[in-house]
């Protein structure tokens, strides 16, 4: 039998998987609720992975891949669902992975966000960051934050992605949204570009390196609301990330300049959830007073004790968060615990309310 492409597409639509991975020796794979599942089928060949591959990808991004060992795209499947798809060559031969992106946006309060960051939507200025690793649904909960703005406010939103993700309508915002290597050819550049478009709200898809993060800072400093993501997985580490980015000469500026222009950090893990699916453990920081003092002073180490204080604001730590799924029946004990930044203290509250932390 031959693989086609349309089938495996439905079939991941069918199932509800994140991802579909194609790779020569094993049959075509789905992560299901954080699980890799084979297709029952033979194991693809090269020819085979090639042949899925040029299916989707244009021959531009063909080309990318025999050249430079890899391409990344976007990819709409009809009206169904958009795909973005990671193209690699491995040993000689093509694979692909490909992450579905949801076609509907979720609610702030499905996601876990608080009422009070809901709030920091209206700001009209500052950074709002939304962090952790790869696969934790950073993107997700940044198209919900766009698309809460776009129904709630009126403005001009820019988004600067590689690739575009999610598709955002028109609504009481007008929206442009820029694609890196199609449309610009760098975060920085587009970002500098931008402040002569008259944006309200820009959203830069990965801060990645250190003329992006000063563009995006700079932004967030002259009266614009700018969203963005980094591969950290607290508040105070996203903090240090940024200020580590920069020379020694530049650090006490950014310290300074961030103190003033962080407005909140969301940070997030995908948890597997009890009875199938997935849930989102979150950290929660907003820039008080007390922790704009903390950044401008070093002292980042005590952000996650302001964090613990100030629940009224919104604000709760990972763990707090992950105690709560467990106690809900979200995620099971041993979940929380792998999930958890301090897991020996998570260890014991888990095992003083009965929880079981150790593999079965």
């Amino acid at each position: 039998m031959s693989y086609e492409m349309n089938e495996l597409l439905e079939l991941v639509l069918e199932e509800g998987a994140s991802d579909l991975h194609i790779q020569v020796g094993k049959p075509p794979t789905l992560r299901l609720h954080g699980s890799m599942v084979s297709v029952d089928g033979p194991d693809l060949t090269p020819a085979d992975t090639e042949r899925l591959m040029q299916s989707i990808a244009a021959d531009s991004y063909v080309q990318a891949a025999k050249t430079e060992g890899g391409a990344d795209f976007g990819f709409a499947y009809m009206d169904k669902s958009r795909f973005r798809v990671s193209v690699l060559r491995a040993k000689g031969s093509y694979g692909l992975v490909l992450r579905q992106i949801p076609n509907e946006f979720f609610d702030l309060e499905d996601i876990g966000i608080p009422d009070q960051i809901r709030d920091l939507l209206y700001r009209p200025r500052g950074l709002v960051l939304v962090t952790g690793p790869t696969g934790s649904g950073k993107s997700t909960t940044l198209a919900s934050m766009i698309n809460y703005i776009n129904q709630k406010r009126s403005g001009h939103i820019i988004t600067i992605e590689d690739p575009i993700e999610y598709y955002h309508d028109h609504k009481k915002c007008l929206i442009t949204q820029r694609e890196v290597g199609d449309d610009v050819p760098t975060f920085s550049e587009a970002i500098r570009r931008a402040m002569r478009q008259d944006p309200d709200v820009i959203l830069v898809g990965e801060m990645r390196d250190l003329e992006t993060i000063e563009a995006a800072i700079s932004a967030a400093e002259t009266g614009h609301l700018v969203f963005g993501t980094l591969h950290t997985n607290s508040a105070a580490k996203t903090v240090d990330r940024i200020v580590d980015a920069f020379p020694a000469n530049m650090k006490e500026m950014i310290r300074t300049q961030l103190a003033t222009s962080l407005v909140a950090v969301v940070s997030q893990v995908l948890c597997k959830k009890e009875g199938g699916g997935r849930v989102a453990g979150l950290e929660v920081m907003v820039t008080t007073t007390s922790i704009a003092a903390l950044i401008r002073d070093n002292k980042t180490y005590r952000i996650n004790s302001d964090i613990q204080t100030g629940a009224k604001l919104g604000m709760f730590t990972m763990d707090t968060h992950l105690m709560s799924l467990y106690n809900r029946g979200l995620i099971s004990a041993r979940e929380a615990f792998e999930k958890a930044q301090a897991p020996d203290d998570m260890r014991t509250r888990l095992e003083n309310l009965g929880g079981k932390v150790a593999a079965s």
